[in-house]
């Protein structure tokens, strides 16, 4: 988001830079229970179903009362340190105590090359993830334009909030199973924590990844945790836009005042 500015407003690229740094950092705290939801059911191996007595997650509900039982109202923010870093290893740090420890114990037991399992799915979603966020938005932003007359264009924030909520639902259901692949590469090697969890799978690379989960889990398994990730999706990118074109307007008559 950093630097998005279609309509060429009156704020510098640093104070677009930090609007839109100011817009991520405050939505990773808003919606990062979500992600947390996202990927537990994402690493389950048995089906989510409360008719699968094995499964520890059924659903969202369930999941969370669940979560907030056994580990309290601070699970949710599990991770979400290294998150706003955007670290490739805050999976672990679901498992582990904290980041330190999550960085130490990996390292010691495995070397750096653990610091970049799931890199390969990682850079194949990012990049049509990211362009297909931008696409949606600004299509669905002209559609808006073209559906509501400019003289009844007063609610431009909440325009730009429900505008980017769908382009963020719509990029995150098609790039969905290589997110799933990636959570599934990254815990590899953390099987004694894992067990806790349900059922460990041990995957050798990318595309053995996506064999096995197609073999033991089928179509379905490459959509677990769909549902939290796309009201994470459509929660987080909406807010990203919201809270940046917000940034941006406050920032512009800032300026205006102090001309």
């Amino acid at each position: 988001m950093v630097g998005y500015d279609p309509e060429a407003k009156c704020v510098s690229t640093a104070e677009a830079a930090a609007a839109g740094s100011a817009s991520g950092l405050v939505t990773r705290v808003l919606v990062s229970p979500l992600d947390v939801l996202k990927i537990r059911f994402q690493l389950q191996i048995e089906q989510l179903s409360s008719r699968n007595p094995t499964a520890k997650y059924h659903g969202i509900l369930q999941a969370v009362q669940r979560i907030f039982r056994e580990e309290g109202m601070t699970a949710f923010w599990k991770g979400h340190v290294p998150a706003q870093f955007l670290s490739v290893g805050f999976g672990a740090v679901q498992i582990y105590p904290n980041l330190r420890h999550a960085v130490m114990t990996m390292y010691q037991t495995e070397g750096p090359r653990t610091f970049y399992r799931g890199l390969t799915p990682t850079l194949v979603a990012i990049f049509p993830y990211a362009g297909l966020q931008f696409f949606f938005y600004n299509i669905l932003q002209q559609f808006s334009r073209w559906v509501i007359p400019a003289e009844g264009t007063n609610g431009g924030n909440v325009k730009n909030l429900v505008c980017g909520s769908c382009a963020g639902v719509i990029s995150k259901t098609l790039t969905y199973p290589l997110d799933l692949v990636k959570k599934r590469l990254q815990v590899g090697g953390f099987e004694h924590a894992r067990a806790a969890f349900g059922q460990v799978r041990t995957y050798g690379g990318f595309l053995d990844c996506m064999r096995q989960i197609m073999r033991e889990e089928g179509p379905g398994g490459f959509f677990k945790g769909l549902s939290p990730s796309v009201l994470k999706a459509a929660c987080s990118t909406g807010l990203v836009f919201f809270w940046y074109e917000l940034f941006c307007s406050l920032l512009c008559a800032l300026r205006r005042e102090h001309r």
